[in-house]
């Protein structure tokens, strides 16, 4: 009785050992059964033969993709004990099957294929239960059925062995699929048990570590398992396989059974690589039509499958008794489409790339590093495409911020994180990153070319741009066709600069800097468009207007249809007068671009100029039309709401109080003086307030729509103006006020109303209040210094006037004005001086300024 149940501990023990891959304790446990339980030497001789194979096999593991081959000596021992367990037959049936598949597992290892099928044969696999199965019997299953698959791979197909069919019959073909059919199946049944194995095994390891928690003597803790070379197989090889047979139907559903599969430790290194695997073929292989959801049956027929191969589609066409648990649930997320299910996948895949980061520095650990960064850079690389495609750009960089970790001197991921930030709009933070990259990566001239387009356009950061655009052009040969670029991009600084500066002085001198640099980068790449565009750009705007004409007609033979040299031309007509032609050439390029509402501002002045205001004012409703079907189709945070945005502009006004509006005579890129930039929080400040005090709800949406909107009523009001209709100017600008009420636009085209209709104290008081938020507003200082005029206060009005010159010294009415008072002080000269001065200007003055063309890299 005794010896029973020592016995039957002992078995239990071994049992245990065996679920846990504890090989070494085998052999003793074997001694200890033999001594107690003599009639049972055949499982000693099993337990042995097995011990001894599986150790190896951890000592000499199977590589992925070689052929193992010949008989070793340690091998001929693993023999000798299944031989002799075999051989007697005193073995229990569930024993003697364990025996039969050990011994097909060692001819595989000695690359006895045929052998290893004849010994699965007697043993019939699909018989075997799986239900009340020892743990350790599942993974002797699963690890048969994954060899039984590998051994139909290597054997030929006219084998005996394999089928009793007739090969050289016409139903060869249909023989072959067959066999197809049954390797994929051996390794789908070889994965499903395999995942049902790891399940079992881990709960069985957590009780049992719960049971040590519990105990008053600590016990030694539980290992981690290994998949090994045959359940690794077993998981891995089935979708290959229908990948390489051109069926993605059966393959995607592959990877989705396997991921429903309830986790386990072992398996999230495999999981995490099939997610990024099924992402990636979402993204690059499935389009929306051809995707089904996780939930539903596949497509009988699907377009992603091989069309040469539609007669021999292998389906799944097996059961098991007993499958793995999968994830169920009543409130569990289930993707739509193919980018929602690919986006799903990659965060579970960045998520886990993380947890598992390896960040040690010491040699030991480097190649365990490298791995974990290259692991983690493919998703990244994959949920740049992902979110890249739906615009997503503020979560991408999110999720490229907690790539941090793994990117010290890693220079693809810092250079990712700063284009996302750029397509997010953080402007600055991406200059800071893109720091880090030039640092990485001194010789590369397009990492400061890109942080000179931020710094010139968005930030208006120049002297930080000045120094990048210097970076490139000191790197002399290395920079090669980019050296042109960077003279561009200085350029592009200085006439910037000369723009803001104060000082007539200082805006001549960045004025020749700009010409000069632009001179040379059109020397350095003559036919680059852009260099001549620009060059001719800056000597429009330094007034040169025949040079500025032939530089542009040049740029136009170089790209006849980019829109700004096209605009650049309508204003360089439009400063010699030749207002018709401007505007024809203006309706061509419209016909090319009809969305671009700078070259409809254009349109709306020049043909109040040629075919009069009511002309403008069918431009001006032609505008509103586009902006509503324009910002309508394209607006992201507006799609599937039932609701334009048009009539939202309404709704929603009080929350679009703390926006701010710029000049609408500087477009929103490569024109914005800094005095502007000071105004625009000026304005947003007093709008925030204003908003405070009418609604608490945030605001919401991009600015740039609102904008051009508020841009089309104030030229509408404009229109109106020049017509002497102050009510419907009036009604005009309150559309624009209700946008940005605070804006200076908005209390200028005021005081034009006010002015309208006589009241000048009003005007007077308008004005003031714009210039109060954006004290370099030129037409506004004109307009105070004529109605100052006219209250006789001269020495205010010149210095309101002297102070607009300084600030714009091409502005012919601000000259005009200036003489008009001088000439009422009784300072004749330098009144003479003034309308000289102004009707040389206005010889070469355009429609609209020509910094409304935005300068910018």
């Amino acid at each position: 009785m005794t010896a029973r149940k020592s016995g039957s501990r002992l078995e239990t023990e071994i049992e245990r050992n065996r679920s846990e891959s504890q090989w070494d304790k085998i052999p003793e446990l074997v001694r200890q059964l033999s001594a107690k339980l003599i009639s049972n030497d055949d499982l000693g001789e099993l337990l042995l033969g097995e011990c001894k194979l599986q150790m190896y096999l951890k000592e000499n593991p199977i590589k992925q993709g070689a052929s193992p081959r010949g008989q070793r000596p340690k091998l001929v021992e693993v023999r000798k004990h299944l031989t002799a367990a075999l051989d007697r037959g005193n073995l229990k049936a569930d024993y003697l099957q364990e025996a039969s598949l050990l011994m097909a597992k060692l001819c595989y290892v000695e690359g006895e294929y045929r052998d290893a099928l004849g010994h699965y044969s007697r043993v019939n696999l699909d018989d075997m239960q799986l239900i009340g199965a020892p743990v350790y019997r599942l993974s002797m299953i699963a690890e048969a059925y994954a060899t039984k698959g590998l051994c139909l791979e290597k054997v030929p197909a006219a084998s005996p062995s394999l089928s009793n069919k007739n090969t050289g019959s016409p139903s060869s073909n249909r023989s072959t699929t067959d066999r197809e059919q049954d390797i994929i199946t051996c390794y789908e049944k070889s994965g499903d048990i395999a995942l049902l194995y790891l399940q079992e095994a881990e709960k069985v390891n957590a009780l049992s570590a719960g049971i040590q928690n519990r105990s008053p003597k600590p016990g030694p803790t539980t290992q981690d398992l290994e998949l090994g070379y045959f359940l690794e197989t077993g998981l891995q090889r089935a979708h290959v396989i229908h990948f390489k047979n051109g069926n993605l139907t059966r393959g995607v559903g592959r990877f989705r059974e396997i991921l429903r599969a309830v986790e386990t430790r072992t398996t999230q290194s495999l999981r995490m690589t099939i997610a990024r695997q099924l992402a990636e073929i979402l993204l690059r292989g499935m389009c929306e039509q051809s995707y089904w959801s996780p939930l539903e049956d596949p497509p009988s027929v699907s377009p992603l499958d091989d069309p040469t191969r539609q007669g021999h589609t292998l389906s799944k066409n097996y059961s098991l008794s007993r499958r793995p648990r999968v994830y169920s649930g009543e409130n569990l997320f289930c993707p739509q489409e193919n980018t929602e299910e690919a986006l799903l996948l990659l965060l579970i895949s960045e998520s886990m790339a993380n947890r598992d980061a390896v960040l040690s520095r010491i040699p030991e650990h480097n190649n365990d590093r490298i791995i974990s960064l290259q692991s983690a850079s493919v998703v990244y690389d994959l949920l740049t495409i992902a979110l890249g495609r739906r615009g997503q750009y503020e979560m991408l960089s999110e999720c490229l911020e907690r790539a941090m970790k793994f990117a010290f001197e890693e220079f693809h991921l810092w250079y990712q994180l700063a284009l996302s930030l750029m397509a997010a709009g953080k402007s600055a933070r991406a200059v800071k990153v893109l720091k880090e990259c030039i640092r990485l990566k001194p010789d590369d001239p397009t990492i400061p070319l890109l942080a000179v387009k931020l710094c010139i356009g968005p930030l208006h950061w120049l002297d930080e741009g000045e120094c990048f655009g210097k970076m490139v052009i000191d790197m002399g040969e290395k920079a090669a066709e980019f050296r042109a670029k960077g003279y561009l991009a200085i350029g592009l600084v200085y006439s910037l600069k000369a723009t803001d500066a104060s000082l007539r002085s200082t805006q001549e001198d960045y004025q020749r800097k700009a010409l000069g640099a632009f001179q040379r980068a059109q020397s350095l790449s003559p036919t680059d468009h852009l260099a001549a565009f620009y060059l001719a750009l800056q000597l429009a705007v330094s007034r040169q207007i025949p040079e500025a004409l032939g530089y542009v007609r040049q740029a136009l033979q170089l790209q006849g249809d980019d829109v700004h040299s096209l605009h650049l031309l309508a204003l360089l007509l439009s400063a010699q007068k030749h207002y018709h032609d401007a505007l024809n050439i203006i309706e061509m390029a419209l016909s090319e671009y009809p969305e671009n509402f700078n070259l409809l501002y254009t349109k709306v002045k020049l043909e109040s100029m040629c075919r009069g205001p009511e002309e403008a004012l069918l431009t001006c409703k032609h505008m509103l039309q586009i902006w509503k079907s324009f910002y309508n189709l394209t607006n992201p945070s507006d799609s599937g709401r039932g609701s334009s945005l048009l009539d939202r502009a309404v709704a929603d006004r009080r929350q679009l109080n703390a926006m701010t509006l710029p000049d609408f005579s500087d477009p929103e890129t490569g024109s914005v003086h800094a005095t502007s930039i000071a105004a625009s929080r000026v304005e947003q400040a007093l709008s925030e307030v204003a908003s405070s005090l009418q609604s608490s709800a945030p605001k919401h949406g991009p600015m740039h729509p609102w904008m051009t909107l508020a841009q089309i009523w104030l030229h509408a009001a404009e229109v109106y103006t020049g017509m002497s209709k102050p009510a419907e100017a009036s009604a005009c600008t309150q559309e624009a006020a209700n946008l940005f009420p605070t804006s200076h636009n908005v209390l200028y085209m005021r005081g034009q109303i006010a002015e309208l209709r006589g009241n000048m104290d009003e005007a007077k008081r308008w004005y003031e209040e714009a210039l109060s938020i954006n004290p370099t507003h030129v037409k506004t200082m004109q307009r105070l210094g004529l109605i100052l005029h006219q209250l006789q206060r001269y020495s205010l009005s010149e210095k309101v006037l002297r102070d607009a010159v300084q600030v714009n010294s091409t502005a012919h009415d601000v000259w005009n004005s200036l003489g008009e008072v001088l000439q009422a002080q009784g300072n004749a000269a330098a009144a003479t001086e003034c309308f000289l001065t102004a009707l040389e200007l206005e010889a070469s003055s355009p429609i609209l300024p020509f910094t409304i063309i935005p300068r910018a890299l």
